[in-house]
């Protein structure tokens, strides 16, 4: 069952590190039909496609990139149509400097946040989360 309820969210929210090193890529629509390789997301743009790829993955077909990142999955049931979630959770994280890229699936949200900020991104959802 999915929950709507902004306070049941972030008190049940349990972010989990997904233990991978994560970077954001762009390739052309022709090259991306060319590739060997799993995204854990796929975008299309007017300008390109966007992957969210493994690091290792993004090093092996010598994709370009800035940045790594880390995964943080709340692993609540969250309703598409809950209003509030992310802002409510993205708030005291740019508090701290830290940035956040979002992504909201079908059962959870998901944000990436830069691989040297996801100890301390943890410590703010989690302390978030106790104190909902």
């Amino acid at each position: 069952m999915t929950i709507a309820d902004l306070k049941t969210l972030i008190k049940s929210m349990r972010p989990k590190l997904i233990g991978k090193k994560f970077v954001f890529c762009t390739v052309s629509v022709k090259k991306f039909s060319k590739m060997n390789i799993r995204p854990v997301l796929v975008f299309k743009e007017k300008e390109g496609i966007t992957l969210i790829v493994e690091k290792k993955a993004a090093d092996k077909n010598e994709l370009s990139y800035s940045g790594t990142w880390s995964l943080i999955t709340l692993t609540v049931n969250s309703d598409l149509n809950a209003v509030g979630f992310l802002a409510a959770i993205t708030k005291p994280m740019a508090e701290s400097g830290i940035s956040v890229n979002a992504v909201s699936a079908y059962y959870h949200d998901h944000i990436f946040v830069p691989e040297n900020k996801a100890r301390e991104s943890l410590r703010i959802l989690n302390n978030l989360s106790r104190n909902a």
